[in-house]
């Protein structure tokens, strides 16, 4: 399972918001609820929080185990 909590904190420490990235960094909005909802995103959207936030991949997603 897919999960972005790490993002989450992550743009809390770099004070950057989601609509900062939606207004200032051309990011749909459809992405961002990607996010929230734990979807899959792009590896080109990966890249591109990754160079905004100036952060590594594991900043921003993390990979949890089913439970089944």
């Amino acid at each position: 399972m897919i999960s972005y909590k790490p993002l989450w904190k992550t743009m809390q420490e770099k004070n950057i918001t989601t609509y900062a990235l939606i207004y200032k960094h051309n990011f749909s909005p459809y992405t961002i609820t990607n996010l929230k909802r734990n979807n899959s995103i792009t590896m080109n959207t990966l890249e591109k929080l990754c160079k905004i936030l100036d952060c590594k991949p594991n900043d921003i997603v993390e990979f949890l185990e089913d439970d089944n």
